[in-house]
């Protein structure tokens, strides 16, 4: 995908990978959608990029995010990237952390992101074209401790997006499922406790973690390059990444059953 006059609507913009994805669009010429709750700040990150519109909603509105699907397709005529980046991560032992910790974490970070996706897929396959990119995390790859709630969302949307790939993989639109390693942002001082609070300290790891615009620049470089998998991180993350990435050739072989008719078949109930 060239972004040039593209449109590309990502969530969670208005801090950390979400800004610096908006930035990296604006840049490449993309015209660019920033969602998230906070007006203010998502005009902050929109001043520095070129042609851009601000929609500001809580991603667990499904009314909301109706609203906000028909305007951002207004706007250009089509969304050709949605980029679903809104999430929030996890610092708690599984043994003391609250069940609505839990529901929580996957209403924001699994369900409300496939319900962004769900709003688009029929619209891009109408169209023929567009790409949908999953924020994931390599704690979606491995289980990481003091992130159980936050690995099986992670986990989950790569369920999701590998098998909306293969659902798709005739219609001309792309899916890519990006696995960050430990990236310069908020993400753990945002953090979920074990009673639901805030962390409000951040990690050594993520304090010197990738630069955010650099992650940015890779993701969207692998997603110009139609890589279905994108792995951005570095040292032991990398290692583990890689350990876990899913074979190109078993890719090709899902989009093959669906060229071959799988899923008509499954709905004949043969």
């Amino acid at each position: 995908m060239d972004f040039n006059g593209k449109t590309a609507w990502i969530t969670g913009a208005s801090s950390g990978i979400g800004a610096a994805l908006v930035r990296d669009l604006g840049s490449r010429g993309a015209h660019v959608i920033l969602s998230g709750r906070d007006e203010a700040r998502l005009a902050k990150v929109a001043a520095d990029c070129g042609e851009s519109l601000i929609l500001p909603f809580d991603v667990r509105d499904e009314d909301a995010l109706a609203d906000a699907t028909a305007k951002a397709i207004a706007w250009k005529g089509g969304v050709d990237l949605a980029v679903a980046n809104a999430g929030i991560s996890q610092r708690s032992r599984a043994l003391k952390t609250d069940m609505q910790v839990y529901r929580d974490i996957i209403d924001i970070d699994l369900t409300s992101q496939i319900a962004f996706s769900q709003s688009l897929i029929g619209h891009m396959a109408e169209r023929g074209s567009g790409a949908l990119a999953f924020i994931s995390s390599i704690a979606g790859k491995v289980g990481v401790p003091m992130r159980t709630a936050y690995c099986a969302v992670k986990f989950g949307l790569a369920g999701y997006g590998d098998a909306l790939r293969g659902e798709l993989s005739q219609s001309g639109v792309g899916v890519h499922m990006i696995y960050p390693g430990s990236v310069a942002t908020n993400v753990s001082r945002n953090a979920l406790t074990a009673d639901g609070s805030k962390r409000g300290v951040s990690d050594k790891v993520i304090d010197e973690g990738i630069p955010a615009s650099d992650a940015a620049k890779t993701m969207l470089d692998g997603i110009a390059k139609g890589e279905r998998e994108i792995i951005v991180a570095e040292g032991m993350e990398l290692q583990m990444g890689e350990a876990r990435r899913t074979p190109e050739a078993l890719f090709d072989q899902v989009a093959g059953m669906v060229a071959a008719g799988y899923m008509e078949r499954m709905e004949e109930g043969a």
